[in-house]
């Protein structure tokens, strides 16, 4: 019987590498995202929706849940408002909240019902180095560190039932949504590629890597945990 994964984002990115990677691993990636991907994986479904639109999330979930048995999710889609602390903007920060905190609440708890029935279910949030900190990023390192807080929570929660919650923390990844944050020409992104250790930035395939890790079967004594794919540079944060 097919395995169905939801995704969020998964139409460019690091959203559309894990599409890809799980989709090679013979999973089925069902896509929520706003924007169509380029070009379809092989097991990938899309479903255009916009996930800041509650009541539309609401329904789309439901006919999923009534025509597929899910029992992953990937909670991978986020925004990121850069603005320093005297700019940052209160409905900015409420609107990054929606996304990166509340969207994968509202999916987490769409999909307990059917993990809880098999006994069995994989959740992967997509948080960020920065939530360890980071200028110009408070709206973003908060939510982040929400969605990490979100995942030790759920882990305690729902190990009971076979279904393990972890996070991956990337660190500066060479995807659009990284590039229109961090320009290259910027000097901030240049101190950026300097503090990282193996002295690049990383790619999204690497993370697809690692959620696909914890998607497998194999991994159901690992959760509540936070993989930092960062080159390195976490291990510099932590010891400063």
């Amino acid at each position: 019987m097919a395995q169905h994964v939801l995704v969020t984002g998964g139409s460019k990115g690091i959203g559309k590498a894990i599409v890809e990677r799980l989709s090679q691993d013979g999973l089925h990636p069902i896509n929520l995202d706003i924007n169509p991907p380029a070009a379809l994986s092989p097991n990938e479904l899309y479903v255009p929706i916009d996930l800041l639109d509650t009541e539309s999330l609401r329904t789309c979930l439901s006919t999923l849940q009534s025509r597929y048995a899910i029992t992953r999710l990937v909670n991978n889609a986020g925004m990121v408002q850069p603005a320093s602390l005297e700019e940052t903007d209160i409905k900015a920060l409420r609107k990054v909240a929606r996304l990166n905190l509340e969207v994968p609440l509202l999916l987490t708890q769409s999909v307990l019902p059917t993990m809880k029935s098999a006994g069995f279910g994989r959740i992967v949030n997509i948080s960020s180095r920065a939530a360890l900190g980071k200028e110009l990023r408070s709206a973003y390192s908060a939510s982040k560190a929400g969605l990490i807080g979100l995942t030790r929570t759920w882990a305690l929660e729902l190990a009971r039932h076979g279904i393990t919650v972890n996070a991956i923390g990337p660190g500066p990844i060479a995807t659009e949504l990284f590039m229109n944050a961090n320009p290259p020409d910027a000097e901030r992104t240049r101190q950026i590629l300097a503090s990282v250790p193996v002295q690049r930035l990383g790619r999204p395939e690497e993370v697809a890597h690692g959620v696909a890790s914890f998607m497998d079967e194999r991994a159901g004594f690992i959760t509540g945990q936070v993989l930092y794919i960062c080159g390195g540079i976490t291990v510099g944060l932590c010891g400063a």
